[in-house]
């Protein structure tokens, strides 16, 4: 089973352990979460979370001091092994994008799925082309159409021009 990563300690918060948390899904999400792996530590209990702007300020049961958060500094939070986490509709992990195939809605195929990049506005998808050039389309439902995990399809409405930059 591969490892989900659910987001990236960034800084401690105040002196009773709490940390700040760069999520990688939203916000909501993290009310059925229960437990993460820490990197470097293992599994440890999510007491709580609040949000803070697009951060959240998290609080681990193996975490009780600022002293002890200081040092987990850049360490990722994954998904225990073997809990699962319902993500809804047209809502994917990236490993679970990257690699598909990407089609236009008449067939044409356009490339592949090579990275998702995160931005503040919207994620964008740099689609590599069979003649290993590439370009950066927005992920907004106007353009991606369809998503088939099963297929390794990625359906698009690739805007005129978008492939030339």
């Amino acid at each position: 089973m591969k490892k989900v990563a659910l987001g990236r300690v960034t800084a401690p918060v105040g002196i009773k352990g709490e940390i700040r948390v760069y999520p990688y899904l939203e916000q909501a999400r993290f009310s059925d979460i229960k437990k993460v792996v820490l990197q470097g530590e293992g599994e440890c209990e999510l007491q709580y979370f609040r949000a803070n702007g697009k951060m959240l300020v998290v609080k681990l049961s193996c975490c009780s001091d600022r002293n002890t958060a200081e040092t987990l500094r850049n360490r990722e939070l994954y998904l225990p092994e073997g809990q699962d986490l319902d993500l809804g509709a047209d809502t994917y992990f990236v490993d679970d994008l990257v690699g598909l195939n990407v089609r236009t809605e008449d067939g044409r195929e356009v490339g592949t799925l090579k990275e998702v990049h995160s931005r503040s506005a919207q994620d964008l998808y740099e689609i590599e082309k069979p003649d290993g050039s590439s370009f950066l389309m927005p992920a907004v439902k106007e353009f991606v159409l369809k998503v088939d995990k099963t297929e390794g399809v990625m359906t698009v409405k690739i805007p005129e021009g978008l492939e030339d930059l």
